[in-house]
């Protein structure tokens, strides 16, 4: 007794073996595919985001709204040979950047994967041959064939595959792209860093040669018989304590070095000698281009990651509205099955068959309409992360625009205080010379001077760093890249590394 279709098993269409019949059968597959592809589910929007008109303190001198941000903003905000030399060697060496470019790789695979499934999920040539003794009587069976089945993509389910795929690569492409801008900015700021404590040492070290100046002073006028022993005692230990905070300053730097030499993929012992020579920070005075608000949207990497996080998972809501409805298959075989070998490709050993089936998960529903409020409930979260993510970068540039432009503010100040902190030093050895003080004045004003002097060199390392904030609060930097892929970007000794160790790589690894 004939049964109509079972939900859930496969219905096959076998047939004799007649070319008729498989004439008349391959039309009709070729019609279920053709007018059975669908995309089920939502399709993709981008997202909207509140966004200001323009930043706060666009009407300073300092600022302009201007859209033209330089990529190389390192090389031509600073004019500074040596960080370009750094920023060039981290971006070939920095072990970071090289991980996300494999990560790029990784998402280009996943992406080819979901495109394959969109073929034949089984292609399988088969061969067997046995030989069997039963009741005295040997028998031998020997088979070939070739196997078929492809679920077709009635609902959509492998085009969604791929468009979350494809939106998960660009992901990742767009996480190569931070860590690029990080690393710039990382190379950028502990550079200037370094330059900022190599000044302060030097700073301290001029003190020194005032502050033995007062030393020898108070020395003569004790041996004079013109003050107690008291004077040169204090003044021996401020030049001590001066040398002491050198040694401070002295493992602050060299724990900058080895930070740095970290960036550029290279042991800090190997960076022993980095930037041994003091270098004066450069004098920052130019306008910065910030351009308007909606720009950062299309410019910073995070938010773009944010943007295709969201383009993913709004695919996978179609992947897994799909799930509601049956899965449709067509496949079929092709052999031949015989005694003998020489017997297998003979006309009466040929067997073929051809089937179509479908199932359909309809006791399931519960659980599936649950999985699809799951997927959109990421969703809707992917949404407000997103419009989060824009908003706070709204935020981080402008804190790092009114950091910037404070600490031009705050520079004029110490410049001015440490000017006149020096005056103080100058009249205050003099009088104290000519016996119109005591030497408690003297003390003051060199503690003052040595205050004065550090903190205007760190005011003017913070001009400097405050400025690479500010590059990077926009997203400046990672458009080096110039549209290339970044597995492009991947050193030929790694991709050679990876075509030796599996030769799949070949013609895909250039």
């Amino acid at each position: 007794m004939n049964r109509g279709p079972v939900i859930g098993q496969h219905v096959r269409l076998n047939k004799p073996v007649t070319s008729s019949g498989l004439c008349r059968a391959l039309p009709l597959l070729g019609a279920l595919i053709i007018q059975g592809c669908t995309s089920v589910g939502p399709d993709y929007k981008e997202p909207t985001a509140e966004v200001a008109s323009q930043w706060s303190d666009s009407d300073n001198d300092l600022v302009a709204d201007q859209a033209a941000l330089d990529p190389q903003w390192w090389n031509n905000a600073f004019k500074d040979q040596d960080l370009d030399r750094l920023v060039n060697a981290a971006l070939g060496q920095n072990l970071s950047l090289r991980s996300a470019g494999l990560r790029v790789l990784q998402s280009q695979q996943q992406l080819a994967i979901a495109i394959g499934n969109q073929y034949p999920q089984e292609q399988q040539i088969t061969g067997s041959a046995a030989r069997q003794e039963l009741q005295n009587t040997i028998s031998n069976n020997y088979n070939v064939g070739f196997n078929l089945s492809w679920e077709i993509d009635f609902w959509g389910r492998f085009s969604r595959q791929i468009e979350s795929a494809s939106a998960e690569l660009d992901s990742s492409v767009a996480n190569y792209d931070a860590a690029l801008l990080s690393l710039v900015s990382q190379v950028a700021q502990t550079y200037f860093q370094i330059r900022t404590f190599q000044q302060r040492i030097d700073v301290a070290r001029q003190n020194i040669s005032l502050q033995e100046q007062s030393l020898e002073i108070s020395r003569r006028k004790f041996e004079a018989g013109q003050v107690s022993e008291l004077d040169p005692d204090q003044a021996e230990s401020i030049v001590y304590n001066t040398r002491a905070s050198i040694f401070e300053l002295e493992v602050s730097l060299q724990q900058l070095k080895n930070s740095l030499a970290i960036l550029l993929g290279t042991p800090p012992q190997s960076q022993n000698r980095l930037l041994t020579q003091t270098k004066a920070l450069p004098d920052i005075s130019s306008t910065v281009a910030l351009g308007i608000p909606q720009d950062i949207i299309r410019r910073r990497p995070d938010i773009r990651i944010a943007e295709r996080q969201l383009a993913a998972q709004s695919a996978q809501i179609g992947f897994a509205v799909s799930d509601l409805y049956p899965q449709l298959s067509i496949g079929g075989s092709i052999g031949s099955t015989a005694p003998q070998r020489n017997q297998l490709f003979e006309s009466g050993s040929k067997s073929w068959d051809i089937f179509g089936m479908f199932e359909w998960n309809v006791l399931n529903y519960g659980r599936l309409k649950s999985n699809i409020r799951l997927q959109d409930a990421l969703f809707q979260q992917l949404l407000v992360d997103y419009q989060n993510t824009v908003l706070q970068a709204q935020g981080d540039v402008e804190n790092s625009i009114v950091a910037y432009l404070k600490s031009h503010e705050l520079l004029d100040a110490y410049q001015q205080a440490a000017d006149a902190s020096q005056r103080a030093v100058d009249i205050s050895l003099l009088q104290y010379r000519e016996g119109e003080i005591t030497f408690n004045r003297v003390i003051n004003t060199l503690l003052s001077n040595v205050q004065q002097q550090d903190l205007l060199s760190q005011a003017k390392g913070n001009v400097a760093t405050s400025l690479v904030q500010v590059y990077k609060a926009l997203g400046g930097g990672w458009e080096i890249r110039n549209n290339r892929d970044p597995v492009d970007l991947l050193p030929a000794s790694l991709k050679q590394d990876m075509r030796e160790r599996v030769d799949e790589w070949d013609g895909v690894l250039q």
